[in-house]
């Protein structure tokens, strides 16, 4: 039988919290194993229980959302926890602000519950949830934010093969897309992804699109 994903829930609605805990403990491959009200608590709860995934709103007291997912999901952490930002405002510089902290996905309050049953098995799985044309455009906006020039010295630690994928990951382009424009299947490009992500020691794909705008691989 599966373990099913741990997921910790924060917000500060206790109807949306509550919500969003029905809605994911229904699920025969998820359990709620906590749930708070502010970011402060996220942290503390994350630490002792250990979730594969936090559902983690944006504006909240104590610790808003994007500090508290820095502390469980930034650079630097040593265990780092699998974020998935859900908010109601949909503002470029809260996705932004949300995946700098090191967030592996962001949806909005108002999506299906499906939707946000399917963000919490992708972020779990090293995925990242937004669709490759978000992720471009996003990245994109922000790009001379996301590249500083202290970040675009020194050999990138990739194979050529390794090298052209995260490059064509940066430019949006899905696994599929990835397989035909190198004319290979879509198991060798998940290998190749994979191994980026280990080389570079990366959680999930838009880290690596960050790091590929931050090297300059990309403009």
């Amino acid at each position: 039988m599966t373990v099913p994903l741990r997921v910790l829930v924060c917000d500060d609605q206790a109807l949306v919290r509550t919500g969003f805990a029905t809605i994911i403990g229904a699920q025969p491959d998820l359990q709620v194993v906590g749930e708070c009200g502010d970011g402060q608590t996220a942290v503390d709860l994350a630490g002792r229980l250990r979730p594969d995934v936090v559902v983690m709103d944006v504006r909240m007291p104590v610790l808003n959302g994007i500090a508290a997912t820095r502390m469980l999901a930034g650079a630097g952490v040593a265990a780092p926890v699998k974020v998935l930002v859900v908010t109601t405002f949909n503002l470029d510089e809260y996705v932004y602000e949300a995946l700098r902290a090191g967030a592996s996905g962001f949806l909005l309050k108002d999506a299906p519950p499906a939707q946000l049953l399917q963000g919490i098995r992708t972020v779990a799985s090293g995925a990242a949830l937004l669709a490759p044309e978000v992720t471009r455009g996003l990245v994109g906006r922000y790009a001379e934010r996301v590249r500083p020039v202290a970040d675009s010295s020194g050999e990138v630690p990739l194979a050529p093969r390794e090298l052209e994928v995260l490059r064509l990951m940066a430019d949006g382009l899905s696994n599929s897309e990835i397989a035909a424009a190198m004319v290979i299947s879509q198991e060798t490009v998940k290998t190749y992804v994979s191994r980026i992500l280990t080389k570079l020691d990366l959680r999930d794909r838009v880290q690596a699109v960050i790091y590929a705008y931050r090297r300059g691989l990309v403009a």
